[in-house]
């Protein structure tokens, strides 16, 4: 489908899904996120596509909601438009593809709320990471409350969202925040390669690893741990398994079908 504010282009089976109002530092407005959640929707459907790399256009990454529509709205319409963008920001989440954010420049508020709800987090040395909502008066609606304590801990988490500090990738990496950082040109051919990575190894496993921890974060050890012995029973049954068994006792490269 046509998109106004978000791009999405596909090679050899990797989605580079790109955030663009580089004149508004990529800013959400509701607009914006009824798009990426059209993007994430295509994404997991399209069976060209095997993950997503999320990117924002400039110098930015995502730098924060558009203030001009936060400004006017009711109670009613901000408890609509956060359950809106959480469900969104949830579908990336919880995508059975994989889902790497480049993060390129600011990532503030929505935008740090967005690179949390991916996989995985590579940052260039140039990027900002914070949840400023507390100095407009608000908090954050789009997930950056309970993501950002599950990365980082209760106290750190605490401590970025009660000062609304912003901290470089250099302690966003320090504190768990983002998993690799390299130089700004480096950004996308990192992502590109980590992507690369993944896809090389059974799809249906990948599909479930992200699944068991995802599902098993709300979940008692114990619950978790027979989530996983499914996982591993359930992977027992398929052509994938038999086929990368197979390869690692023959010593070649697997060939796997995602069946």
């Amino acid at each position: 489908m046509p998109y106004e504010f978000v791009t999405l282009a596909v090679d050899d089976r990797i989605a580079t899904l790109t955030v663009s109002r580089p004149d508004k530092l990529n800013a959400l407005n509701d607009a914006t996120i009824a798009e990426l959640g059209a993007a994430i929707d295509e994404v997991r459907a399209r069976g060209d596509i095997g993950g997503v790399i999320v990117t924002g256009a400039g110098r930015a990454f995502v730098a924060g909601a558009d203030i001009a529509e936060l400004s006017s709205q009711t109670p009613l319409a901000a408890r609509a438009r956060a359950r809106a963008g959480q469900d969104v920001f949830r579908r990336f989440e919880s995508s059975p593809k994989p889902v790497i954010a480049a993060v390129n420049g600011f990532a503030l508020g929505g935008g740090c709320e967005l690179a949390m709800a991916c996989h995985i987090r590579i940052a260039s040395d140039k990027a900002k990471f914070g949840q400023p909502e507390v100095k407009l008066g608000i908090g954050p609606g789009y997930g950056g409350t309970q993501r950002l304590t599950r990365l980082v801990g209760k106290g750190r988490a605490l401590q970025l969202l009660l000062t609304a500090e912003m901290i470089d990738a250099a302690e966003a990496y320090r504190i768990g925040l983002v998993n690799l950082i390299v130089a700004p040109d480096a950004l996308i051919g990192a992502a590109t390669a980590m992507m690369r990575q993944i896809l090389a190894n059974g799809p249906l496993a990948v599909t479930l690893c992200i699944e068991a921890v995802d599902r098993g974060l709300e979940m008692s050890l114990d619950d978790g741990l027979i989530l996983e012995a499914n996982h591993f029973g359930l992977v027992a049954s398929t052509d994938d398994m038999r086929e990368g068994m197979a390869a690692f006792l023959d010593k070649r490269a697997p060939a796997f079908r995602g069946s």
